[in-house]
């Protein structure tokens, strides 16, 4: 028997690594076993999925204008993009370490600030996942394991979501991927370098979103603790060595960060004492388990799990978490599969030596799964749908190797059957799905569950006895099995994206609970909280300009598109956005509730005002979780003489800050960070700046204009500073807009302006 003829799970030996040359070679032919469809069919995957998420890249806008003017400034500024600054004037940065930024960035650098320079970035991070998927599953297994992993992996709702997004989860699910790349190498042959070279890719994972990136440490060192082939002594010195190189790779930035003079580094986001460590640990890290976050939205109420509105509110915790109605759209079509099949892998692979590689890679893909589900089930902190991303590279490896593995061992009755189950599962759970948007492809419901169970009888009870019959029960198994999410994952495709908090999948698709304490969240219909995304329809289709734009069943103050503008020319396009930029309404585009209701339910600034969200026009809880439209007027008097300061503006809450830098490209100030709960700058450093004339206006509303004091947390900062410049300074309103003119004193004040311009509407600085 040669080895073409074992079970691939069965081999004891990896595969020798190849020379330099045949490196080369085998890059286009594939490794010299392998049928000739394969390497073509593993490009091929590669270039749909680059061409899919490619597709109708820029509907998104900006997408998440809080990141997209990270990297403009980074774009400018070599110290902005170090540090992750909002702005290149480095005020404040963003409320994560900036390796999720620096490609972007370097991308704004050298294409200069668009749409499809800050979103390519994130679909080459995709194809990049999907290709360390294969490779690191091919290794031990089929290339239909491999084959079937990546298109799993592709087809995921969720994955076809954040790798078109500009968040940092899309990065971060590369890195977790390519570190089990390395410790399944290091399970290989034991050799140092690649558990050395784990360490430095978990490292940038914590560079790229802190200690989430840490979740699947302990099992991974358990598991080559105890499998790996060499000595027990040599597998503690190679761990101790693989968490010297993580502390190296995340730690340079921190060090630097924390022992550079703070008077001349921005700001600290998301931190309280303007230190990343407290970021790290805090808002960032142990408040997201125990919903103690303070500065967050409605953070800092303490801890409390739980079912419900436990700990911070953001969402029912516990087991069924990613299954629910809030969830499950996203990741859970084929998560019963996983969970079966790491079951039935790990029991046929259990009498193996201890060394078995079939077996380590079956407890390294699950234990990262299911550490990180149970963490993600339970955590009472801040919560988002797509944070379950990083749980699609572990089910689809888990997916594609055992499916093959039962495919083998289908000649006994019992792992045919399971097969079968597996099959089963997939398609009553997809049937469950699916009957959540039941206006959505009424047919497939139906049509899946009816071929997933006929293909599942097929491979349970007649495919262990004919090969012909096994393969075609399996094929349409598996396309009965891919046909749910991959019809949410098109209506992803061909949907944009924009703001803080999004989803995949059409409208309807995830519907959250309350939200810190938040009325009338309610049900969602696509993008953002409590209806459709920015300028589109109730269908979730985008409006055009022109067209009506009326939006939401849960009812919001919609916006026309992504900051008002589409990126480079400022004309309107499919994520309804109206020409030039201009502000929607009526029939342009302009997204208004069917009650009349804002955003969260009842009187628009009615209840938001009662807790201290700042009012003035477009953006989410008053462009807390999207920014504010920016109309070419707006643009043009906040941009006159920008130059000539520091900041050409500054405005509460990041991403009101980030629309107006990224109509302008100009640096703003962002007062408060991104919940604007960040005591920066204090009332007293605002005064000095301008009194030393470094910023122009000041943009009322937005973000969380009472400062966290009222129903939330942080430090007020905004409040007292809001106060003071309108009591002060000069009202300019230009359209909705409302500004104040930090050069011009109102005359009752009896001082004169910071520039001794005089005042407006008659009056005079005196």
């Amino acid at each position: 028997m040669t080895t073409a003829d074992i079970p691939t799970h069965q081999i004891p030996e990896a595969v020798s690594p190849p020379s330099g040359q045949a490196r080369i070679a085998r890059l286009w032919r594939g490794r010299a076993e392998d049928p000739r469809w394969v390497r073509p069919a593993f490009l091929g995957l590669l270039l749909l999925t680059f061409v899919a998420y490619l597709w109708d890249l820029s509907a998104s806008g900006y997408a998440n204008s809080f990141y997209s003017a990270a990297a403009q400034a980074g774009g400018v500024s070599w110290k902005a993009l170090f540090f992750g600054s909002l702005d290149s004037a480095n005020a404040i940065t963003v409320d994560k370490p900036p390796a999720a930024l620096w490609p972007m960035a370097l991308s704004v650098r050298i294409f200069g600030l668009s749409s499809w320079a800050i979103l390519v970035p994130q679909v080459l991070m995709g194809v990049g996942t999907v290709a360390v998927l294969y490779a690191a599953v091919r290794r031990r297994f089929s290339a239909a394991a491999g084959l079937i992993a990546g298109v799993v992996l592709a087809t995921t709702p969720v994955a076809a979501l954040m790798f078109r997004f500009n968040n940092p989860d899309a990065l971060l699910a590369l890195l977790m991927t390519v570190t089990i790349y390395f410790v399944l190498r290091a399970l290989e042959d034991g050799r140092t370098k690649w558990l050395v070279w784990a360490g430095v890719a978990i490292g940038f994972a914590f560079l790229t979103k802190t200690l989430q990136a840490f979740l699947i440490l302990p099992p991974l060192a358990v598991v080559y603790g105890v499998f790996a082939p060499t000595t027990v002594r040599r597998r503690l010195g190679q761990i101790g060595l693989s968490a010297g190189a993580m502390v190296v790779a995340g730690g340079w930035w921190t060090a630097i960060v924390e022992l550079w003079p703070a008077s001349s580094r921005p700001y600290i986001g998301g931190s309280q004492n303007n230190s990343f460590l407290e970021l790290t640990f805090g808002y960032n890290g142990l408040g997201r388990i125990s919903g103690d976050e303070t500065g967050s939205v409605g953070g800092g109420g303490g801890g409390g799990g739980g079912r419900g509105m436990g700990g911070g509110g953001w969402g029912e915790t516990g087991l069924d978490r990613m299954f629910n109605s809030e969830i499950g759209s996203q990741i859970s079509w084929l998560l019963p599969a996983a969970l079966i099949l790491l079951v039935a892998g790990i029991v046929i692979t259990w009498r193996a030596k201890r060394t078995e590689t079939a077996r380590g890679a079956f407890l390294v893909w699950g234990s990262a799964l299911l550490m990180t589900l149970l963490i993600f089930s339970f955590m009472a902190g801040i919560f988002h749908q797509y944070y379950t991303v990083a749980l699609a590279p572990y089910l689809a490896a888990l997916v594609g190797m055992g499916v093959t593995v039962l495919w083998e061992e289908r000649g006994r009755f019992v792992w045919s059957a399971v097969l079968g189950v597996v099959v089963a599962a997939t398609a009553v759970w997809a049937y469950v799905l699916l009957g959540r948007t039941p206006d959505y492809l009424p047919w497939l419901r139906w049509a899946v569950l009816v071929v997933g169970l006929v293909a599942a009888v097929g491979l349970a009870v007649a495919g262990r006895w004919n090969r012909r019959f096994a393969l075609s029960a399996a094929g349409v198994g598996l396309v009965a099995s891919l046909a749910a999410p991959f019809a949410y994952t098109v209506s992803t495709l061909n949907t944009g994206h924009t703001g803080s908090i999004v989803t995949a999948g059409p409208a309807g698709a995830s519907r959250m609970g309350g939200m810190g304490g938040f009325p009338g969240r309610g049900g969602r219909d696509g993008g953002g909280w409590g209806g459709p995304r920015m300028g589109q329809t109730p269908t979730g289709k985008a409006g055009q300009a022109g067209q009506a734009g009326q939006a939401g069943r849960t009812g919001m103050n919609g916006q026309t598109g992504a900051n008002g503008q589409a990126p480079g020319n400022g004309s309107g396009g499919r994520t309804g956005q109206p020409p030039m930029g201009r502000q929607g309404n009526g029939q342009q585009g302009q997204g208004q509730s069917q009650t009349g209701q804002g955003r969260f339910g009842g009187a628009p600034g009615g209840w938001m005002a009662e807790r201290g969200f700042g009012g003035g026009g477009g953006g989410g809880m008053g462009g807390l979780l999207d920014g504010q439209q920016v109309s070419a007027k707006v643009k043009t008097k906040i941009s006159a003489h920008a130059d000539d300061y520091t900041w050409m503006a500054a405005a509460i809450g990041s991403q009101n800050a980030a629309s107006y830098q990224l109509a302008t490209q100009k640096p703003v100030m962002a007062i408060g960070g991104f919940n604007g709960s960040d005591p920066s700058p204090t009332l007293t450093q605002f005064k000095k700046d301008v009194t030393d004339g470094k910023i122009h206006y000041f943009v009322a509303g937005g973000g969380m204009g009472g400062g966290m004091g009222r129903g939330g947390s942080g430090s007020g900062a905004a409040s007292k500073i809001t106060s003071w410049v309108e009591g002060r300074f000069v009202k300019v309103t230009v359209g909705s807009v409302t500004l104040y003119d930090l050069t011009q004193v109102k005359a009752s004040t009896g001082s004169s302006g910071s520039s001794g311009t005089s005042g407006s509407s008659g009056t005079s600085g005196s």
